[in-house]
């Protein structure tokens, strides 16, 4: 008798259990995969964001790869998240190639995803949209891409979540970090895309973030301005007074408020006078 089918023999009588395992694991693969597929939108949001639990190994993580090519946007957008946890290669480009996606959504969950992860292709991304069309000659995403994002409307949770903990938000000693004062701007129902990455770019001290945070300053959108005072002050840069300085006359009381707020963040402390 052949010595293998004998040892597979015993483990089949010996191991049920085992057995009972794999099968569960072979229904639990094949549910998943069959969800991916469903017809019904929802469903295969659903099984996206419940293979974050499993993308960091394969096939899952090419699962999840081939869903950004999915035909609904909520799909896309949950696939990124979900994608957005896996911290390799493979996922990275995956990310970087969302940044393409047709809906502004995606591809500004894409530029979110890869700026927390300090890919400075996620940087490059939020600066095109911070900058608009102030910087016509961006060709990091097209003229339509940025006027769509500038407009868009982002979750305010995970927006708040992202800015923290992709700028490494700490609250300076005798400062602070000025949350609540970015919980006030993302509360705003008018808020737009460009003031989101405004916020998302906050505490970055390279000359180009810098000089987009002082060209925000003077642009219409309010929520813009307001976003663009607020990551100013948390430079702790006092050279930046004079920028923030004309906006104590806005005519938002938002932005007039953010702005005094900076400026004596940015002054030093006056001396107290001393009694005779």
């Amino acid at each position: 008798m052949n010595p293998t089918w004998i040892r597979l023999t015993l483990v089949t009588l010996l191991c049920p259990a085992l057995f009972a395992a794999d099968d569960l694991f072979v229904k639990a693969n094949a549910m998943l995969q069959e969800a991916l597929e469903s017809r019904n939108p929802d469903t295969r949001k659903q099984t996206v964001a419940a293979l974050s639990l499993a993308a960091s190994r394969d096939p899952y993580l090419s699962r999840l790869i081939a869903m950004l090519q999915d035909k609904d946007a909520e799909v896309r957008l949950a696939t990124v998240s979900s994608l957005s946890e896996v911290k390799n290669k493979a996922a990275t480009a995956a990310l970087r190639k969302a940044l393409e996606d047709e809906v502004p959504e995606v591809s500004f969950a894409a530029a979110k995803a890869l700026w927390a992860s300090r890919d400075p292709l996620g940087k490059r991304a939020l600066m095109a949209v911070l900058q608009g069309e102030s910087k016509a000659n961006s060709s990091f995403l097209s003229k339509q891409k940025r006027e769509a994002l500038r407009m868009m409307h982002t979750p305010r949770t995970a927006l708040l979540f992202a800015a923290k903990q992709g700028a490494g938000l700490a609250p300076i000693p005798g400062l602070g970090g000025g949350i609540s004062s970015m919980q006030a701007i993302l509360a705003d129902p008018e808020l737009s895309g460009r003031a989101a990455s405004a916020l998302l770019l906050g505490q970055q001290r390279d000359a180009a973030t810098l000089q987009a945070l002082k060209d925000a300053l003077f642009e219409k959108d309010s929520s813009l301005r307001a976003a663009a005072v607020h990551s100013l002050a948390l430079t702790n840069d006092p050279a930046v007074k004079k920028n923030i300085a004309p906006l104590l006359e806005d005519d938002k009381e938002a932005v007039r408020l953010r702005a005094a707020a900076a400026y004596v963040r940015l002054s030093p402390a006056p001396a107290r006078r001393t009694s005779k």
